[in-house]
Parts: structure tokens; C-alpha cells; sequence
């Protein structure tokens, strides 16, 4: 089989993502029901990581782990990747090693310059442009939860950051649309985005009017890794860019909410809504480490069935 990489969401077919997420269900009820599953064993997958994690290098780590396999950490502070050796010098040697890699780092041409190099699959951990695996957890949740995202509305409120651009590629794929309300000067750059077109989304002025009648209303925090020099104007520019419970009522009656965490209540959401019944995030949490296992193996294996 070629080699594959994830490096943004349209990396892979809906085909292929549907197969991921048939595959996440087996994966998740064997873990759910204490049963062995290692169909890694002897392989290893390298987690390098220059912006800093919780959920991806614990999903990663522990799924690899569950998987059979082995995971090395890496950080660009204590490798030679943080004393100037280029990309491509450590794409060769790393993937000689090993049989994954997993990157999180700021550019992404950072991470499309490792993968033309590399021997192995890559995955985007998170760039500044992407953060693919984050919106394959939030779209599987929504199936987990509601059934096909097809053709419903997904309400982003605030930054358009990487996670925006990634659930805007999400709904090329899937056929579904988008409702992004952005503060003025954040609005969707669609060649940053890594768009065909501006048919499944649409921008609002007002988050109220981005959320009406939602399926799912989501957002990030107002100031992402590698932007804290701008925090303060971006706390006066998003003031009124906060997911409430007046806003999830302009919503359908059973949407749910999303958030990729770490969420700070009070900014971007209201503890009402995060911690409310309409919540999914705990659920979006956890299904990072399974759906990450799926894609884990189509990227080894290929197509799995058993």
C-alpha cells in the first residue's frame, strides 16, 4: 500500500473516513468491554512535539499502547530538531526508525516538508493552519450521538483559527454546512483554509444569527497557541462572541455543544453551557484516542474488517 499521510482533513476520502469511523465503533466497544486488540504489535509511532498537549499526546500514547505498539515523545527543546537540524535531514532518519509519526507544531509547512521526506505515514497533531484529528473526534461524536452529519448546520462562533479551517474542509467532505461568525478582522481566509469553494459555509456579523437553528454550536478559545501577545485585544474584540444559554436556545432544542479544550468558562462559553445537559465535550474528549486507534491502523494496515 502507498503511503499515506494525514496531514489536513481532505487528505482522506469520505470513503476512507467513513471506514475510520466504522472502524472507531469496533474499536472503542473492544476497549469498552476489557477486550485485547493489538494489531500493532512491533510497530512504533514517534510523537514529536513542539507546541505543548495534554489530550493529543495522551490519546496518541495510550492508544498506540492499546493498539500493541510503541510510542516515543519527542520534544523539539531536547532533540536536535530545536538546535537548527533541517526538517527534511530529520524526516530521513526518523522514519527509518520507525513506522508513525505524529507531529504538533506551529506551520504547517513544517509538517508538509517532514512527510515529502518521510519513509512513514505522518499525522497532524495540530499547526496553526490544521488540526485534523481534533474535527475527525468532533464528527464522529456528532454520528455517535445524533446520526449523519450530513446535510445539518454547524454553528462556529469566534476565532478562525485552525480548528475552523479544518471543520470547514470537514464540510466539503461530508456535505454539510457551516455558519462561522467571526469578530471583524478574524473573519475565514479560504486559501489559508485550503478550500474548493464557499458553498457550505457561510459568514455571520451576528453569533445569534450564526447559531439560529444549529445542529451543533462549537468554538475554541479566543486566543490560540502561539497568539498570546495578542490576548488582550482579543479578549475587547471577542467580548461578545461567547457561547450562553441564550444563545444554545437559538439553537435546534436537542443541538449539541462542542469545544476542543482547554476551554476557559466565563470567555468563549459559559460554564452553563459546557457543563449543561447539551454538552459533548467529555464524550469529544475521549473519542480522540479512539478514533485516533482507527485511523492509526487504516494508515498502517489499510482496510480492516475484523
Amino acid at each position: 500500500m502507498s503511503i499515506k499521510h494525514f496531514l489536513q482533513f481532505n487528505d482522506l476520502s469520505r470513503a476512507e473516513l467513513e471506514h475510520i469511523f466504522v472502524r472507531t465503533q469496533i474499536i472503542k466497544q473492544r476497549f469498552k468491554a476489557y477486550q485485547t486488540y493489538h494489531p500493532l504489535v512491533d510497530r512504533t509511532l514517534v510523537m514529536i512535539f513542539e507546541k505543548s498537549s495534554t489530550r493529543t499526546r495522551l490519546s496518541f500514547e495510550a492508544g498506540m499502547q492499546q493498539l500493541g505498539g510503541n510510542a516515543i515523545y519527542l520534544n523539539t527543546r531536547d532533540s536536535q530538531l530545536g538546535r537548527g537540524e533541517p526538517v527534511e535531514d530529520a524526516a530521513q532518519v526518523i522514519s527509518r526508525m520507525s513506522d508513525l509519526v505524529m507531529i504538533r507544531t506551529f506551520e504547517q509547512e513544517i509538517i508538509e516538508r517532514f512527510a515529502a521526506h518521510s519513509r512513514v505515514p505522518v499525522i497532524n497533531g495540530l499547526t496553526n493552519e490544521y488540526h485534523p484529528c481534533q474535527i475527525l473526534a468532533d464528527i464522529y461524536t456528532y454520528i455517535e450521538r445524533r446520526g449523519s452529519i450530513q446535510g445539518k448546520t454547524v454553528a462556529w462562533i469566534g476565532d478562525s483559527n485552525n480548528v475552523c479551517n479544518t471543520w470547514l474542509q470537514a464540510a466539503e467532505v461530508f456535505d454539510f454546512n457551516v455558519h462561522v461568525s467571526t469578530p471583524p478582522g478574524y473573519e475565514v481566509e479560504p486559501e489559508r483554509a485550503g478550500l474548493l469553494g464557499a458553498v457550505h459555509y457561510k459568514e455571520f456579523a451576528d453569533p445569534m444569527e450564526a447559531a439560529h437553528n444549529a445542529d451543533l454550536v462549537t468554538t475554541d478559545v479566543w486566543t490560540s497557541m502561539g497568539f498570546e501577545c495578542e490576548n488582550d485585544v482579543r479578549r475587547k474584540a471577542f467580548s461578545d462572541w461567547i457561547v450562553d444559554v441564550e444563545m444554545m436556545s437559538a439553537a435546534k432544542s436537542d443541538a449539541l455543544f462542542m469545544h476542543c479544550l482547554p476551554a476557559h468558562r466565563g470567555e468563549e462559553v459559559d460554564a452553563e453551557v459546557i457543563d449543561g445537559p447539551q454538552s459533548a465535550v467529555w464524550d469529544e474528549a475521549e473519542n480522540r484516542l479512539h478514533v485516533q486507534k482507527a485511523l492509526m491502523e487504516y494508515l498502517l494496515l489499510g482496510t480492516v474488517h475484523n
